[in-house]
């Protein structure tokens, strides 16, 4: 008796700020990658099917994106987060207070 079938991944990949197509509202919208993969005896052997959609945080409504528009919105993800520099863009020495141990004298 061989034991085959599917088990299916989700990976949230960024939140982005976007204007939602369906609501109209600049909202959070998240990035999610969907994968199935076969599997045999219940271990997962190679993906089959790969999926992208964006879900906006106001109104719930999802959008099916192609890889490159996905690969695009992670590159716009990527430079919203970078500040000056490339570098984080919070931290000591950009506004925000260094954090301290309080139990450290």
């Amino acid at each position: 008796m061989i034991i085959f079938g599917t088990k299916g991944y989700l990976y949230q990949l960024a939140i982005l700020t976007l204007v939602c197509g369906q609501c109209g509202n600049p909202s959070a919208h998240t990035l999610k990658k969907h994968v199935t993969k076969f599997t045999l005896f219940f271990v997962p052997l190679f993906p089959f099917s790969t999926k992208y959609r964006t879900q906006c945080t106001f109104c719930g409504a999802e959008q099916r994106v192609s890889k490159e528009q996905a690969d695009q919105l992670l590159a716009q993800a990527a430079g919203q987060s970078a500040g000056p520099g490339g570098g984080p863009a919070y931290g000591p020495g950009h506004g925000q207070p260094e954090q301290r141990n309080p139990y450290q004298r």
